[in-house]
């Protein structure tokens, strides 16, 4: 029976044994900080095996680089042993929905999300800090229960009370303006990148402060074959006269993709504007048309050729000839998509309607289809009674026709800078109108609310109060809105609630070349911890996604848990007899899991293993 490691995906001592499997060579010992013995990378040889021109130290090259960019890379890398804690109090629907709400530092979230959900989002949506001078709040230094982090940010005193000007913490005159903001979204969007799937897409709001440096970001994180568009979003009417040089009505969304190859193409619904110009004079049987190029577009010889009409009229080849080859012309002839003109002076192609699969989007995107930045206030306001509770959102209309042009039923969106939570209002939005079954995971820092706005008046401590609020509201009044729409009722508007801590597992802890039989009696797990808190810190060690079903059931007289149809089957309790260990083994599950210090005596310890080699030998023994 192995123990569970308990910690997030350690990035490079994956990546070592990867090259360990291709370049042996290449990899060695040495005594690590702890004094134990660890491989290593041989980066001479590395480089040996893989160029015979290798680039000096000093040499000139094409790089984007900032100070401590290696400690950025090496912050992604480094793994974690935080956990995310279920608290169903502050859910909806905790047992029956698949829907995700995580508080805590997204880094953190992230890679404790990593191995769980690597390559299983198909979409994200993120609205990070601008960089404006007074919206950055991370500090990176994050290793520490959210009581910690509150303590050590700068952003509260010793008694818990908002310091002042609290926002202010990456001001222009800070001569690291540039760094400390790459320094926070590096690693973050390098952690989000694995969990794309090869399909998935990212898109990132941004304005002009930072857009430069996170296209060079994205270019090498995502690799610059997949830069799929720079959105521009006008999102408001109104011109400010109080700007110096220009009033700025827009803002950039960054798009990116894992493998632009294995993306489809992207479409909008077509529009009565969009089929304006389809009409159908001649009464084809194919239906409405419009007239469409006939010339190629680059100089082909075999494309020169000149067309002989039915009266003899020669039409002389374009420049850069036809479109089609002489034999796909007479094709196109004979099926009537190529007519000739009423007086034989030129031909005609026709473009069907009925060919049409939408429209391909432009990269210019307006206010009156996507939504503008006041429209977006005003749906916050109207939710909340008229209380204005978050200054920025963003229209649920931007992110609804993002999600129509990438996902489809029962995709994952993930949103990391989650603020009032507006992706995880156009999810449950456009599956109520698609009949999707969209599920969001969403993540937000529970930062603070200055006590003079009108949100923390209004009763909402910090922002995530005001998101999971929102999600709240917003569901209802979409099942309200739909109530009389076939299949609405199954509409998921729930969420599960889980809050990032620190492990559940106590400072000393054992390794797993380290574990006995005799270690069944042994307490490591912290007191205040439950059973569904470890039974979430078990399902991230095993990659079980966090919406999966959870059932429990009491058998002798124990509390046990079946996750995922008895994929995994776990019991946290103590004083577990053989009579539990042997009803348990016979729901054959693929894991089991129980805590240390679980055994009710030296009998079960003897005879665990038996019980289950002859009850379900498949089923994978864990312990924590």
């Amino acid at each position: 029976m192995d123990r569970l490691k308990m910690q997030s995906l350690d990035v490079i001592g994956s990546n070592i044994k990867k090259i360990q499997q291709l370049f042996p060579n290449c990899v060695t010992e040495r005594l690590g900080k702890d004094g134990k013995p660890e491989l290593a990378i041989d980066f001479e040889k590395l480089q040996a095996e893989l160029s015979n021109e290798i680039i000096g130290e000093g040499e000139e090259r094409y790089q984007f680089t900032w100070p401590d960019k290696r400690a950025a890379n090496r912050l992604a890398n480094t793994p974690t042993t935080m956990t995310l804690r279920p608290c169903r109090e502050e859910s909806v629907n905790f047992d029956h929905t698949q829907n995700l709400y995580i508080e805590g530092d997204n880094l953190d979230v992230l890679k404790a999300l990593r191995e769980t959900y690597l390559g299983k989002v198909k979409m994200i949506y993120i609205d990070p800090p601008y960089n404006t001078g007074n919206d950055f709040v991370y500090n990176d230094v994050f290793a520490q229960s959210r009581g910690e982090f509150e303590e050590t940010s700068g952003l509260f005193d010793e008694e818990g009370n908002q310091t002042i000007d609290p926002m202010q913490r990456n001001t222009e005159s800070n001569g690291r303006f540039h760094t400390d903001w790459l320094n926070m979204i590096y690693p973050r969007l390098k952690v989000a990148r694995d969990l794309l799937s090869d399909d998935g897409v990212i898109f990132i709001s941004i304005d002009d402060n930072e857009v430069a440096n996170l296209k060079k970001i994205c270019n090498e994180i995502f690799g610059e074959s997949n830069f799929v568009a720079n959105i521009i979003w006008k999102h408001t009417q109104q011109s400010k006269n109080d700007e110096l040089h220009f009033s700025r009505q827009y803002n950039h969304t960054l798009c990116y993709s894992k493998e632009k190859l294995r993306l489809k193409r992207f479409y909008f619904d077509r529009t009565d504007e969009d089929n304006k110009n389809y009409k159908n004079p001649d009464n084809d049987p194919k239906g409405l048309w419009r007239s469409g190029d006939v010339r190629s577009p680059n100089y082909r010889k075999t494309l020169c050729y000149n067309i002989i009409a039915p009266n003899g009229n020669i039409i002389t080849s374009p420049e850069n000839g036809w479109r089609w080859s002489k034999e796909s012309f007479n094709e196109k002839i004979a099926t009537g998509e190529i007519k000739f003109k009423d007086d034989y002076s030129g031909i005609i192609r026709k473009i069907y309607l009925s060919d049409q699969p939408g429209r391909t989007p432009e990269n210019l995107w307006d206010d009156k289809r996507f939504g503008s930045t006041r429209q977006a206030a005003s749906m916050i306001k109207d939710l909340f009674d008229g209380k204005q509770v978050f200054d920025t959102p963003k229209p649920i209309e931007l992110i609804k026709n993002m999600l129509h042009l990438v996902s489809r039923g029962c995709d994952i969106i993930l949103d990391f800078f989650s603020g009032s939570a507006t992706t995880a209002h156009a999810v449950m939005q456009l599956n109520a109108e698609d009949g999707g079954n969209r599920k969001f995971i969403m993540v937000q820092l529970p930062e603070k609310i200055d006590e003079k706005s009108e949100a923390y008046k209004a009763g909402y401590k910090n922002i995530c109060e005001i998101g999971k609020e929102r999600i709240r509201r917003a569901g209802k009044k979409i099942k309200e809105d739909n109530k009389d729409k076939e299949g609405i009722e199954k509409l998921d508007i729930g969420f599960r609630v889980l809050k990032l801590d620190s492990s559940n597992m106590e400072d000393v802890y054992y390794t797993p070349q380290e574990f006995t039989m005799q270690s069944l009696f042994n307490e490591n797990v912290k007191a205040d911890r439950t059973g569904e808190d470890l039974l979430f810190q078990v399902m991230l060690d095993l990659g079980i996604e966090l919406s999966a079903k959870i059932e429990t059931q009491q058998i002798a007289g124990k509390t046990v848990y079946l996750v995922d149809d008895n994929y995994l089957v776990a019991c946290f309790d103590r004083d577990v007899t053989e009579a539990a260990i042997t009803e348990i083994a016979k729901l054959h599950p693929i894991y089991f899991v129980m805590r240390d210090a679980s055994a009710a005596n030296d009998n079960v310890i003897d005879n665990f293993e038996q019980l289950f080699e002859a009850y379900s030998k498949d089923t994978v023994r864990k312990i924590l």
